[in-house]
């Protein structure tokens, strides 16, 4: 197999079709920035996280936020640095490679498929849970809500979901770009009008359980704990997570050195001021208590927007469950995108079989790779909700381990991929030495710190496997799944692994750029 190297960033690959055979030049950044913003999916992320993290943090949830927003950021200049010199649709996989070998880098793109994996499924399963409760509010029968909880409906009405999400991946990105439009718009325009009216409600009287606005929410250091403060952070990088979604397009954006970088930076900073209104709308209306409309109340945490919808909105609340709808549907259908091509660079530089880098003749699409990610995520769901809620609950839970995990390498990957360029200049010092190394490290100790607090049985549903709770189990277990993979495809296709279709080079100059 050919070595396909993107060292030369005089060579783009924006001409035609790129080498690998997708569509170049199909998106641009705003279709990059809607896409990265529907794969984070802030309407039901916030509605599932934001009441564990005031549980957790009280009314300190802005600043876990901003806390949160900082490794994500300064990996996001790493992203950045290395798709600048090697804008390949295995991102992680790729970049991992070239920094570190085949071995931590095959790692490093398993991280990604596996936690992508984990998320359709749980988008699909939300996206059910969420159109049911539409038709009960729509219908005014409250009962329809319940068969969302059959697990025979369940599943079945959940993979027609992934089969809607599957025929628009395989179909090209300006299909993708057309469908994202409109669902993540509606669902931006319904969450800020969510929090404004919640706000305006309590400056006007309104709210059942105001409390005051304090810049002091602001303030990370009035956390009551350490713990506390970790197990915020880790839901915070959870609601975060999904916007490197645009960089394993770049072989499709136009401008491909530039564009996938902008669009990550104006995605995150779009997601964290959404999260910063909503979560002071929210926190100003119902307040942090643990009963009534309290968010921290267990009976309303897991689904907070929900809870609060009718209080806020009035007849106009099943806009927020077709928002939180729609946002699960774009998302289980963005979401397929990165996984996908990722499968795709594999099997193309031969570390997976070359059934992966098939591409879809009529819409230049990663067709095989798709049609695998989605078949995978239903399977895995299917089994795991007819199995056990619970199991299902621990495996999302482990999810935040993934993240750490693949993320975290890629930022070392960017640090020593350009070591002998760190002290050219002051661009270079921060942006491909100092930030990804301060936001890997964080990271690491997030993995660190979850791979310990996750062997309580405590952690998650309280499930465990001879005494050692069941996320550890489960995070573990995939990782190790990864590895024996890997070790038998290094068997099978020895020439990857020996460095011979993908190897590791030495970086361009930065002045070149």
């Amino acid at each position: 197999m050919t070595q396909f190297t993107h060292n030369d960033v005089s060579d783009p690959v924006t001409t035609g079709i790129s080498q690998k055979g997708l569509r170049a030049g199909a998106v641009g950044v705003l279709g990059a920035v809607v896409i990265g913003v529907s794969t984070i999916a802030p309407a039901y992320t916030l509605t599932a996280s934001l009441g564990p993290t005031v549980a957790e943090v009280g009314t300190q949830v802005p600043a876990i936020i901003l806390v949160g927003f900082i490794p994500m950021l300064l990996t996001a200049f790493g992203y950045r640095e290395l798709n600048r010199v090697m804008p390949d649709s295995g991102t992680s996989f790729t970049w991992g490679v070239r920094a570190f070998g085949p071995w931590i880098g095959w790692m490093t793109g398993w991280g990604l498929v596996a936690a992508t994996v984990i998320v359709l499924s749980n988008l699909a399963g939300i996206a059910v849970e969420f159109l049911f409760l539409l038709i009960a509010q729509l219908s005014g029968n409250a009962a329809i809500a319940d068969l969302a909880f059959n697990p025979f409906i369940n599943v079945a009405v959940c993979l027609l979901f992934m089969l809607g999400a599957t025929l628009v991946s395989y179909r090209d990105m300006q299909t993708t770009q057309k469908v994202q439009y409109v669902l993540v718009g509606f669902q931006v325009v319904v969450l800020v009008l969510f929090a404004v009216v919640a706000i305006f409600k309590v400056l006007q009287g309104e709210a059942p359980e105001p409390t005051a606005f304090s810049w002091s929410w602001f303030n990370p250091f009035e956390v009551s704990s350490f713990s506390a403060l970790a197990a915020g952070l880790s839901l915070s990088i959870f609601i975060f997570w999904g916007w490197d979604v645009v960089l394993t397009m770049n072989e499709e954006t136009k401008n491909p050195e530039k564009t996938p970088g902008r669009a990550a930076m104006l995605t995150v900073l779009v997601v964290v001021s959404l999260y910063l209104l909503l979560s002071i709308g929210l926190v100003m209306f119902a307040g942090v208590g643990t009963s009534g409309l309290g968010l921290a109340n267990e009976d309303i945490s897991a689904n907070v927007f929900f809870a609060l919808s009718d209080p806020v909105l009035g007849p106009l609340a099943f806009l927020v469950s077709l928002a939180v709808l729609s946002s699960s549907a774009a998302s289980l259908q963005s979401t397929a995108v990165g996984p996908a091509r990722t499968l795709l660079a594999m099997g193309y530089y031969g570390a997976l079989p070359p059934k992966f880098a098939k591409v879809s003749p009529r819409f230049f699409t990663p067709g095989y790779a798709t049609i695998v990610s989605a078949v995978v995520a239903s399977v895995f769901y299917a089994v795991m909700r007819l199995l056990s809620e619970s199991v299902l609950t621990d495996t999302i839970l482990s999810l935040g381990m993934m993240i750490c995990f693949y993320y975290g390498l890629t930022a070392f990957a960017c640090v020593w991929y350009f070591r002998k360029q760190w002290f050219d200049s002051a661009r270079s010092f921060f942006f491909t030495f100092l930030f990804p190394l301060v936001g890997g490290g964080i990271l690491a100790v997030l993995f660190v710190t979850t791979l310990v607090d996750s062997m309580d049985p405590a952690y998650g549903s309280g499930s465990s496997i001879g005494g050692v709770g069941l996320v550890f189990v489960l995070g573990v277990g995939i990782i190790l799944a990864g590895a024996v993979i890997m070790i038998w495809q290094a068997i099978r296709r020895p020439a990857f692994f020996r460095g011979e279709t993908l190897g590791t080079e030495a970086p361009p100059s930065l002045a070149r750029r």
